[in-house]
């Protein structure tokens, strides 16, 4: 059992900074000499509750330098407004991009905290008016703001999803297309990317994205790898991972150690053809 309560020592994720970058990043910090990997991603990227995530298995197992560039929550506003990030992408032998969810982003319906996109800020007018029975100023977080829209309407959360996937493919493109050098599209999660459907809604994991958006992307990377972890990854459970009693709950919605596990061997078999090809 790895549970932390407050009279124990808590994970340190050795937490760093890089250049002029505002954003705090997962250690250990390195020192940007090549030849290092990156890994760009969200909350799983990051590895939370995870002594040992995908980009230090990956290290540990190619003997590279991988620097993790994940994000808690993160959309792909956050890079992209991080000329840092990019750059330190740009020189990486290859880099990793999660494929992250569609609703931490600034949109035409609403707009997100620059660094912490999962903050929703504030409803445009737009969105204001197609939902006058919905109160805004109740929300603090887009996941919770758009669980709601869908309850109260799914017909016309519709209008909302198509915007936010359409966004997203346009940001998430142009992400890819300002690393310069090698770059692997990553789908990690517990199940395969879904088709196209009308009725999308946003509880599954990467929020509101499906097939055709990942095949608009995949002509702007290197490479495309999909890593569905296993069944018994999946109901790992909580008992190895880090965290205090007020983050039980957050910690039973991210994977754990094994899902980590499957997703760097997985890379490392893919990273060794890609940068042979």
């Amino acid at each position: 059992m790895a549970y932390v309560y407050p009279s124990d020592v808590p994970l340190d994720y050795q937490t760093c900074r890089y250049g002029t970058s505002k954003l705090s990043f997962r250690g250990p910090k390195h020192n940007l000499v090549r030849p290092y990997f990156v890994t760009i991603g969200g909350t799983e990227t990051y590895g939370k509750f995870v002594k040992d995530p995908f980009p230090d298995l990956v290290a540990a197992q190619t003997g590279m330098p991988v620097v993790n560039l994940g994000c808690m929550n993160a959309g792909p506003d956050v890079f992209l407004k991080d000329p840092e990030a990019l750059d330190i992408a740009s020189g990486a032998d290859l880099t990793i991009v999660q494929v992250v969810g569609a609703a931490n982003l600034t949109n035409p319906f609403y707009a997100v905290h620059p660094r912490r996109n999962d903050r929703f800020l504030r409803a445009n007018p737009s969105l204001q008016n197609m939902y006058r029975d919905v109160d805004f100023t109740e929300f603090h977080f887009t996941r919770h703001m758009l669980q709601t829209l869908f309850q109260v309407s799914p017909h016309r959360f519709v209008a909302v999803a198509a915007q936010l996937q359409a966004v997203w493919v346009e940001r998430m493109s142009l992400l890819l297309q300002s690393i310069k050098g090698k770059t692997l599209l990553l789908w990690m999660a517990d199940h395969a990317p879904s088709t196209a459907r009308a009725d999308a809604n946003p509880y599954s994991d990467p929020v509101l994205v499906h097939t055709g958006m990942i095949d608009q992307l995949r002509q702007h990377a290197s490479a495309y790898m999909e890593v569905v972890t296993s069944e018994a990854a999946n109901h790992e459970g909580i008992d190895d991972m880090v965290f205090s009693p007020l983050e039980r709950h957050a910690a039973e919605g991210v994977p754990g150690p094994l899902a980590h596990r499957e997703v760097a061997d997985a890379l490392n078999a893919g990273i060794n053809q890609l940068l042979a090809a």
